[in-house]
């Protein structure tokens, strides 16, 4: 009746010290300007510029709690499990023309009064649009999985989906479904969260836009805030890569057209 997904009368902030939420809200607004800080220097940052004293141990936690990665090459000091299959980055000088090509998904931390939420989205390269979006107070690849099965019911399902290498999306239920849709699976090189470019680009868009400038107290709240934004962001919001056209026009009449 409210046009709101049943899960989302029921989302509870995740919760946290006083000052690791202070401390993740102040590493979530620098980190999705500057992906490439790792936990060293967002600890000197903190610490230098900022004025706390927290170590890196600490601040190693809070990246690991908040699933932030950071876009360079790290040494390879742990060796993956042998069945564990990490899928090939396909978009590599490819020429992406069209909508349901190729979708990109991610999930973000989101900050709230009292604690924070995770957001997962799913976008169109080609034209940008959110294909679906969905909050939850923990990461686990049901959840991913519901998210594209909510996208193809709604758009049909694309030609290549792209992902990080994040146990969400390397897991059986994730890799099973995407195959069982005849969907080919592209995953970003290790530490390379620019592989993934347009997803990124959109967390800084709908934090910097919207998330920072409002805070939140519930999940219901939260949840309206998020949903305004995606309706101004597919239908209003125009970019100049598309002809300074809206995600849903060139959708929507690029399907048409073909």
């Amino acid at each position: 009746m409210l046009n709101i997904h049943r899960s989302g009368l029921y989302y509870s902030p995740v919760g946290e010290s006083e000052l690791n939420l202070t401390l993740m809200k102040e590493i979530d607004k620098w980190f999705t300007i500057h992906p490439d800080y790792g936990v060293y220097r967002m600890t000197q940052r903190l610490n230098k510029d900022l004025g706390y004293q927290v170590n890196q141990k600490r601040i190693r936690r809070l990246y690991n709690l908040m699933g932030l990665q950071t876009i360079y090459r790290s040494a390879r000091t742990t060796i993956r499990n042998k069945s564990e299959y990490i899928f090939p980055y396909l978009l590599k000088n490819l020429d992406i023309n069209k909508p349901n090509q190729v979708w990109q998904t991610d999930i973000t931390y989101i900050p709230m009064k009292k604690g924070f939420i995770y957001l997962t989205a799913i976008i169109d390269v080609h034209s940008r649009k959110i294909m679906a979006w969905s909050l939850s107070n923990s990461m686990t690849s049901q959840w991913c999985c519901e998210l594209v099965k909510t996208a193809i019911k709604k758009h049909g399902k694309p030609e290549i989906i792209n992902t990080d290498q994040g146990a969400q999306y390397t897991s059986d239920s994730f890799i099973n479904l995407i195959k069982k849709e005849d969907i080919q699976l592209s995953m970003d090189g290790k530490g390379r969260a620019l592989d993934n470019i347009y997803i990124e680009r959109f967390w800084r868009s709908i934090k910097y836009e919207k998330i920072y400038l409002n805070s939140t107290e519930n999940g219901l709240e939260l949840y309206r805030l998020i949903d305004e934004y995606m309706q101004f962001y597919n239908k209003e919001r125009r970019h100049t890569r598309l002809d300074n056209k809206t995600p849903n026009q060139t959708f929507y009449t690029i399907k048409l057209v073909s």
